[in-house]
């Protein structure tokens, strides 16, 4: 990471601010620094250590070219998750979390491709020729399509790993990557197992500065992972691309003339 986030920060932003003990979960003890006036404190040294970990594996997963889908339905996480997502360029939900999303993708597209099919509609004049309650009704079932699905429109294939906040507000999503294996990246706070997780980050998922800065490390090292992909595809010169070329050329031309040559020696040996 270029920037490493330090426990001051997280210190600041109340990133180890738990829940009540009487909400917590078990399995988050490893995680649990101490108990104060009834809350659970985050110990923050593991917090970092977990998000670097999460961090570098975001980057490898954004360098290979797969996205990432990011989840927050929570009034506090919406629009931080949706800014910060937006800027790496990766899908994310922040509306109802649509049953089957994962599972069903399939569906999915299909409603997708329903959207961009309306809007064609409108490009090229055939929306004009519908009476004004076709038209309203269109226009309505437009506005609902993007609202849900409007962020993973460019998101052609399943993604190759979800971010999660708030798992147990998110547990549909959380359970339909299980299903399919899809790693697990998610903001998990003192009331959450982070047994299912792949990678949790432990932290307060409740409060809007905490989300914040979370999402600002895990995003700048996706946005890293893509700068460095970007930079993969530029040192592969035209030069190198012939040179490619030309090598597999001459394993076409040679294989076949080994191929005669040992079937002659064959039957000179007969």
């Amino acid at each position: 990471m270029a920037n490493k986030t330090e426990v001051k920060d997280l210190l600041d932003a109340g990133v180890h601010f738990g829940h009540l003990t009487r909400k917590w979960n078990p399995n988050m003890a490893p995680y649990i620094y101490m108990e104060r006036n009834g809350i659970h404190i985050i110990n923050l040294y593991k917090t970092v250590a977990k998000l670097e970990e999460a961090s570098e594996a975001l980057k490898k997963i954004a360098a290979s070219g797969r996205k990432i889908l990011f989840v927050a339905t929570k009034k506090q996480a919406k629009d931080i998750v949706a800014e910060k997502a937006g800027n790496a360029n990766m899908p994310y939900i922040t509306e109802r979390w649509p049953g089957g999303m994962l599972t069903n993708f399939v569906t999915i597209r299909k409603a997708v491709k329903k959207m961009s099919a309306i809007d064609r509609m409108k490009q090229d004049g055939t929306f004009n020729t519908l009476s004004k309650k076709e038209r309203l009704a269109v226009d309505r079932q437009r506005a609902k399509l993007e609202k849900n699905l409007g962020s993973i429109s460019d998101m052609n294939r399943l993604p190759g790993a979800i971010f999660v906040v708030d798992t147990l507000r998110e547990h549909i999503a959380v359970k339909e990557a299980l299903k399919l294996k899809i790693p697990i990246f998610a903001m998990v706070d003192t009331n959450s197992d982070p047994r299912v997780i792949d990678f949790p980050i432990p932290s307060n998922d409740d409060a809007s500065k905490s989300i914040e800065k979370i999402m600002e490390a895990v995003s700048q090292a996706v946005i890293e992972g893509l700068q460095e992909r970007k930079n993969g595809k530029k040192e592969e010169t035209p030069a190198k691309k012939e040179e490619t070329k030309a090598k597999k050329t001459r394993k076409k031309i040679v294989a076949p003339v080994a191929t005669a040559t040992k079937e002659e020696a064959t039957k000179e040996e007969e």
